[in-house]
């Protein structure tokens, strides 16, 4: 968590606490009484529980002081809102996460595909610091997980959230590339490209897949697509909503992912490990890019109420010890 301060500039007040600590250090002259004997000396003076409580006042004066000046400086954590330069694409990134996505045969027991999906698009958006990135998931229906940004660890955090049977299940792919699509029609970048990754054949969805990469081709928006998993059927199992292992054949429809990156002008890539993505990221960094400056937009939380909460309790437990003093004189 990183911590700034909005107005650093306050600080310079901390400049005049010494101020405040002055009167502690203030002493006066000698004085000489004379007394009739060493009983009623003993007596006089002040006690050092005596001194301590009239020093304790100002002490926590001080510190009340500093505590206010701190949140005039207006802690933050988190991070803000500034312009950039940014030069690169915009990306839409499309995953499935139907059931079938459950299936563990990229990697070692107990990583489905998902998994491995998710791995490699964090270290995909990592690796392009200059493109404005977004996400969609989907399965019986498309759902918005990140429109396009460049705040980037706001996208992985949401990419993290991403998980099956956060939808209807199915496999919508038209409906993933049109919404997909619409998230990039009004963008001002000279290169707009959708990756779709998925490991199924669409079977769910009110828009077919071709009429969805006739808009995308129409918009100038490139779709790269990817299949994810074996184009041969193979036994995998997944399991069902009650907790149930099934066994069923699986493989990657991959006619349709063709005609879709044919249609946009785009590339298929068969992914059968996780190693295989890395075509996709060599085919983006070819494509044309633009620069324009862009809102890179960070999200802050303001903390000066602890600070202020704490000069508060400070000034109440002088003005307690204060009359605590006053109580006790004789």
């Amino acid at each position: 968590m990183t911590l700034s301060f909005a107005n650093p500039q306050a600080f310079a007040l901390l400049l005049l606490l010494p101020l405040l600590a002055l009167p502690m250090a203030r002493r006066g002259g000698l004085a000489t009484l004379r007394v009739g004997s060493t009983s009623i000396a003993s007596q006089l003076g002040t006690p050092a529980r005596r001194r301590f409580g009239l020093w304790l006042p100002r002490i926590l004066r001080v510190l009340a002081a500093a505590a206010l000046i701190t949140a005039l400086a207006r802690p933050q954590y988190g991070s803000t809102t500034t312009e950039v330069e940014a030069s690169g694409v915009d990306i839409m990134l499309a995953v499935d996460v139907s059931s079938s996505m459950q299936a563990e045969d990229l990697e070692a027991p107990g990583v489905n595909r998902l998994d491995v999906v998710k791995d490699v698009l964090h270290e995909f958006i990592e690796s392009r610091p200059n493109d404005r990135l977004g996400l969609v998931a989907f399965a019986g229906d498309p759902w918005l997980v990140s429109p396009l940004t460049l705040d980037h660890d706001w996208l992985i955090q949401n990419l993290e959230r991403v998980k099956i049977g956060m939808v209807a299940d199915g496999t919508a792919i038209g409906s993933a590339l049109a919404s997909g699509t619409a998230r990039l029609q009004d963008t001002d970048a000279k290169s707009r490209i959708l990756v779709l990754l998925t490991d199924g054949a669409n079977n769910a969805g009110s828009v077919q897949p071709e009429l969805a990469a006739e808009a995308a081709e129409a918009l100038g928006v490139k779709v790269y697509t990817v299949g994810v998993g074996s184009e041969e059927p193979r036994p995998v199992q997944i399991v069902d909503d009650n907790g149930v292992p099934h066994v069923v054949e699986l493989g990657v429809e991959s006619e349709t992912l063709k005609k879709i990156a044919e249609q946009t002008h785009g590339e298929y890539f068969l992914a059968g490990d996780a190693q295989a993505l890395s075509q996709v990221y060599e085919a983006i960094d070819k494509l044309e890019t633009t620069t324009r400056t862009l809102h890179q937009m960070h999200h802050v939380k303001e903390a000066f109420a602890t600070p202020a909460l704490l000069a508060t309790g400070l000034l109440g437990l002088e003005l307690f010890t204060l009359l605590i003093g006053r109580l006790r004189l004789p």
